[in-house]
C-alpha cells in the first residue's frame, strides 16, 4: 500500500521465536511488550458503535521471522506494507447491539437536550444570553464577535482534548466525556446560532448566488463535509459515554483520502454568502482545525506511537495526496467501506438538515443572540 516500510521487533517480543532463543534449561526472561504496540490491546475489545473486535482490523500481514542461533544477529519482523495497523472506520453489526444500550442513549440524549435548553438556550432560566451579551460588548463588529465566539470555543474543546489522558486518569473516561460535552456544547450551540442571525452583517465583498449550478455545488460541498466526518464521530454511543470512550487509531474510508476532512463547509458557505462575517468564520474555523490537525496527529502519536507513524507514511492531510505520490493505494472494493449503516444515517441526517434550515434560522432568529 505504502512504499516498503519495515519495523523492526526485537525477537524477545516475539513468543513464537523465545523455545528457538532460549535452550530449555535456561529461564526465558519475561514478555514486555513495548509502548508502540498498544494498538494490539484495542481489538480485545468493544469497537465501533458497540460491535465487538471482530470488525476491527488486526496487524496480521506478512511477518518474516529468521531463526537465528544464540550469540547470532537478532531475528526481526516485518510488517508489510499492505497490512493494516488501524481500526475499520464505521464498522457496524447490527445483530451485535445491544437494545439496552441505545435504551441508554436515547434517555441520555434526551437528558442532554432538555437540560441544554433550561441551562442554556431558554433566555429566562439559561446563560447562554448572558454569555452572548457578554461577548457582544466586547466589539461592535459582528466579525470580531464570531471569531472570539470561534476562539473560545476552540480553546475549551481542543484544550479539554488536550487534557484527556490526564482527565480521564483522574475521573473516568465516561465521567470525562460528560464534563467534555457539557462545556464544549454550548459553547458550539451559541457561536453556530450567533451565525446563523449575523451570517449576512457585514461588508459584502462578492455576489456570486445568480451563478448557475453555484447553490448546488454549495450544497454538494456541505453535503461532503458532513458526510466525510471523523470517523469517531459516527460512534454514538461512545460520545455519549454509552460505552466507554476511546482515542481510536482509524485507518479505512475516509482516512485513505484525508486524515482531517472537516474544512469543505467552511469554503463553501464563504463562497456563497460572499461578505466580510462570512470570511471572518472561515477563517476562525480554518484555523481550528489547522490547530486540531496538528493536536490530533500529536495526541496518536502519543497514544500509538511507532504503530501511528506507519499509518502517518500511508495517508495525508491533503486529500488524495498520498493516493497521487502513490503511498496509498485503494482497494478494487473501496466503495464498500462507504456502504454501511453509519453512512447511511449520515446521509439522512445530513439531507434532513438541509431541508431543515427555514426551522433553524426561525429558532435562531427568536433568541436574539
Amino acid at each position: 500500500m505504502a512504499s516498503p516500510l519495515l519495523l523492526s521487533i526485537s525477537t524477545p517480543f516475539v513468543p513464537l521465536r523465545r523455545r528457538y532463543l532460549y535452550p530449555h534449561n535456561i529461564a526465558a526472561p519475561p514478555l514486555r511488550y513495548p509502548s508502540s504496540l498498544a494498538f494490539l490491546k484495542p481489538f480485545q475489545s468493544r469497537n465501533l458503535w458497540g460491535t465487538n473486535s471482530s470488525n476491527s482490523l488486526r496487524l496480521f500481514g506478512r511477518a518474516h521471522a529468521r531463526g537465528t542461533p544464540i550469540g547470532g544477529a537478532e531475528s526481526e519482523t516485518s510488517i508489510s506494507d499492505e497490512s493494516p495497523v488501524g481500526e475499520d472506520s464505521a464498522a457496524f453489526e447490527l445483530g451485535e447491539q445491544k437494545l439496552s444500550s441505545w435504551a441508554y442513549f436515547t434517555a441520555i440524549l434526551g437528558a442532554v437536550l432538555v437540560a441544554l435548553n433550561i441551562l442554556w438556550i431558554n433566555p429566562s432560566t439559561g446563560f447562554g444570553t448572558a454569555y452572548i451579551d457578554a461577548v457582544s460588548g466586547l466589539s461592535p463588529s459582528p466579525e470580531v464577535v464570531l471569531l472570539l465566539l470561534i476562539v473560545i470555543f476552540a480553546i475549551v474543546h481542543s484544550g479539554l482534548a488536550s487534557i484527556r489522558d490526564a482527565g480521564e486518569e483522574l475521573i473516568g473516561e465516561r465521567a470525562y466525556r460528560v464534563l467534555f460535552a457539557g462545556i464544549s456544547l454550548p459553547l458550539a450551540v451559541s457561536t453556530i446560532v450567533y451565525f446563523i442571525n449575523h451570517r449576512y452583517d457585514g461588508t459584502q465583498l462578492w455576489q456570486l448566488q445568480s451563478i448557475f449550478g453555484l447553490h448546488e455545488l454549495v450544497w454538494f460541498s456541505s453535503f461532503i463535509s458532513f458526510f466525510f466526518l471523523y470517523p469517531s464521530t459516527f460512534n454514538l454511543l461512545e460520545v455519549a459515554a454509552v460505552d466507554k470512550p476511546k482515542l481510536h487509531l482509524w485507518e479505512t474510508g475516509i482516512m485513505r483520502i484525508t486524515r482531517h476532512p472537516q474544512v469543505i463547509w467552511c469554503l463553501a458557505h464563504t463562497l456563497w454568502i460572499g461578505n466580510s462575517v462570512a470570511v471572518a468564520a472561515s477563517v476562525g474555523l480554518i484555523a481550528h482545525h489547522i490547530f486540531g490537525v496538528w493536536n490530533g496527529d500529536r495526541r496518536l502519536a502519543l497514544r500509538y506511537g511507532q504503530t501511528f507513524e506507519v499509518l502517518k507514511s500511508r495517508t495525508s492531510v491533503i486529500p488524495f495526496a498520498a493516493i497521487l505520490d502513490g503511498r496509498q493505494k485503494l482497494p478494487k472494493d473501496y466503495y464498500k467501506e462507504f456502504l454501511r449503516l453509519p453512512y447511511l444515517t449520515i446521509t439522512a441526517l445530513t439531507l434532513g438538515a438541509y431541508f431543515a434550515h427555514p426551522l433553524m434560522q426561525a429558532s435562531s432568529f427568536r433568541l436574539h443572540w
